[in-house]
């Protein structure tokens, strides 16, 4: 760009000086009707517009790339992105649970003492003490005596007796759980491509020659 801008400007100079040099031919020829003169200035005007050409165009293209350079400088970086993953708890009706009471029947035993009268003869001699009552009735004479027996017997009765009272209530257990899921990411990997000796371009796999193994030149993550 700077060796253009010289030659723009270098051209511009000639193109002053052909006119320049021109306009005395001219004037020279009107005084003296010198015809070489005036062909002389002819020629260095044509000369000095076409150098003036040449350095608008060298100008314009080195003001094009500075602007071209310069918008590169402000936009030579990537932004990368990537998924974060946010886990929540929701919370949803799992099942209901219900008190019910039903009756039922079971079998019990228990030992109670029960108590019974039984017949038991007892024979006594006669004596001064019981004589008068042995006598007192005739001899040989049919008779007999009756006793009442009486024994327990187990009786058997229920009640109705409250025993515990029994209510529902909710408890909160934490336990853990692994959530997996799938988050996606960017990357952003940089190439060098690089042309050897022999003038063939490629991918530049060479340490030292943008590489994969020199830090800042070769393929990164």
């Amino acid at each position: 760009a700077g060796a253009a801008g010289a030659a723009g400007a270098a051209g511009a100079a000639t193109g002053r000086r052909g006119d320049t040099s021109g306009t005395s031919n001219t004037s020279g020829a009107a005084g003296m009707t010198d015809a070489k003169g005036g062909m002389s200035g002819t020629a260095d005007t044509a000369k000095g517009t076409t150098a003036e050409r040449s350095g608008t165009t060298g100008a314009a293209g080195a003001m094009s790339r500075r602007g071209e350079t310069g918008k590169r400088a402000t936009d030579d970086a990537m932004t990368r992105s990537e998924e974060r993953m946010h886990v929540g708890v929701e919370r949803h009706e799992s099942g209901r649970a219900r008190l019910r009471k039903y009756v039922v029947t079971e079998e019990v035993q228990q030992t109670v003492p029960v108590r019974h009268e039984e017949v038991r003869v007892e024979r006594e001699p006669i004596t001064d003490a019981n004589r008068d009552d042995a006598v007192s009735g005739p001899a040989f004479k049919e008779d007999q005596h009756e006793v009442t027996l009486h024994e327990e017997r187990p009786v058997v009765t229920t009640e109705a007796v409250p025993v515990e009272r029994v209510r529902m209530t909710t408890e909160e257990t934490v336990t853990n759980e692994t959530v997996r899921g799938r988050v996606r990411k960017e990357r952003i990997e940089a190439e060098t491509e690089m042309t050897d000796e022999s003038g063939r371009k490629g991918r530049g796999d060479t340490p030292g020659r943008g590489g994969r193994d020199m830090p800042g030149r070769g393929r990164e993550r």
